[in-house]
This record gives C-alpha cells, structure tokens and sequence, in this order.
C-alpha cells in the first residue's frame, strides 16, 4: 500500500512556508515566482495554517481585486487538514475529496515534513498504476503454456 513517506521521497523535500504575518502581497509574489499554490504558515516553528490560491482569489474578489495591506493571517486557512508520514494514499485522496483541499500538510508529530498536493497524488496513482500493469503484463508473459515449464515456451 502506498504511504505519504513514498510519495515525499519521490517529490523531494523542497517547501515553502510563510509566517502569519507576512502581507497577502508577498505571500502572491513568492508564489507566482515559485510557481506553487500553497504556503505552509507557520509561527513559532509550529503550522499556523495554510494559504493556497482558493484564500486568495476569494480575498481579491471580495476587495476588487486588491490584496491591499492584507496579512495572511486574516485570510488563511487556520484549521488545516494534515496527514503523517504513514498515512496511506487512499486515505490522502478521501480526505482531499471530503475536504475539497488540493494541499494537505504532512506532519511528523510536530515536525513540517512537505505538502502533499492533487498533482502529487495523481502522478503517484499513475506511476504505481503503470507498475503494476507491467508486473501483471510480466506475469502473463511468463505464464507456463500446455504443462510446459515456465521459462520454456514451445
């Protein structure tokens, strides 16, 4: 079963975080520029919450389009999801359904460990698809013929 920890050794361990208080300008800037859609917030060295596009968007919709002098703080998501190093795939895609979260936090006890987004999860799915279609395509191919020992195809 595919586990959180896989998926991050596959990603790399390569993270963006944010404090609260940095304004919505910055938080947008270092995005855009990074080419993510997540911040991890933190304060303190502990997740405070998360800021994704979604926060964003509805911030400049609701204020025409300026972020203005706007902290994260006051838009984020304070109540994040999070998931640990062995929680397994299946239940990483039933909360991102459940929750409508496209970035959910890994954590280790306390400890930040990445961010696990909708993409990282589809090309893990797909990779461990593909895997398993060529050990099945493997096994078919090694199959024994008419009694004949397998490795022997008359």
């Amino acid at each position: 079963m595919l586990k959180v920890s896989e998926i991050l050794r596959v990603k790399g361990d390569t993270l963006y975080t944010a404090s609260p208080d940095m304004p919505v300008s910055q938080a947008v800037q270092t995005m855009s520029e990074q080419d993510i859609g997540s911040l991890v917030i933190m304060e303190f060295g502990t997740l405070t919450g998360m800021l994704t596009f979604r926060e964003i968007i509805r911030h400049m919709h609701a204020h025409g389009g300026n972020a203005g002098e706007t902290t994260i703080r006051s838009i984020m998501d304070d109540a994040p999801v999070s998931v640990s190093p062995n929680t397994s795939a299946d239940e990483v895609q039933r909360l991102m359904l459940e929750k409508h979260a496209r970035y959910i936090p890994v954590m280790d006890g306390p400890t930040l460990m990445g961010v696990i987004s909708f993409y990282d999860m589809a090309q893990a799915i797909v990779a461990a698809q593909q895997f398993e279609n060529n050990m099945l395509k493997a096994y078919i191919r090694d199959w024994p013929m008419d009694g004949a020992p397998a490795g022997n195809k008359s």
